[in-house]
């Protein structure tokens, strides 16, 4: 039965002693190297804080430059602002011009429109009593040329008549029939 404990004794000394032996022991340092690390430490420290700075004082730089032109296009859109503001005064100003150049030409239009009507009006109405007082005395007269005519009479006007009597007048002398043939009567 030794022997079996002896394995277990083996097995177990190398199972917690195992990590053990992978750790190397580091060699000794002295004071003086690591005193003459940290100055080395120290002075790239420094360098890149000074390096840092430099970019910082450079990007710090860029920054304002940036704002400069920030402040450049705000004050550019403050002027472009201010032209949109006087294009539109100038378009509202235009627009109200134009109402009211609407307005009066409708006025106009329509103070026209009742000035042509009017006269319109008074020439139909001269011209109704024109043609009334010119047709009466024409009326008048061809009333009287039909009387004296006797145009519209039972055995034919005045006119007829004569140039039916004429006619036959014109069977028997030839003077007479000449002059009728000259105004084509017969």
């Amino acid at each position: 039965m030794k022997k079996p404990a002896a394995i277990i004794l083996f097995f177990t000394f190398f199972l917690f002693n195992g990590p053990c032996f992978a750790v190397e022991p580091a060699p000794r340092i002295s004071d003086r190297e690591i005193i003459e690390s940290l100055a080395e430490i120290k002075t790239e420290i420094k360098a890149i804080k000074h390096e840092f700075a430099i970019q910082f004082e450079q990007v710090n730089k860029r920054f304002e430059q940036v704002d400069k032109r920030f402040e450049q296009v705000d004050k550019r859109f403050e002027q472009v602002d201010k032209q949109f503001e006087q294009v539109n005064k100038r378009i509202d100003d235009l627009r109200a011009d134009m109402n009211t150049k609407f307005e009066d030409a409708n006025a106009v239009n329509r103070m026209f429109f009742g000035y042509t009507m009017s006269v319109l009006l008074a020439l139909f109405g001269y011209i109704i009593w024109d043609r009334r007082t010119l047709m009466k005395p024409l009326e008048d007269k061809i009333l009287s040329i039909e009387r004296e005519f006797d145009i519209g009479g039972s055995d034919g006007s005045k006119i007829t008549r004569l140039i039916n009597a004429l006619r036959e007048l014109s069977k028997e002398d030839e003077k007479v029939a000449g002059v009728l043939k000259r105004f084509h009567l017969l």
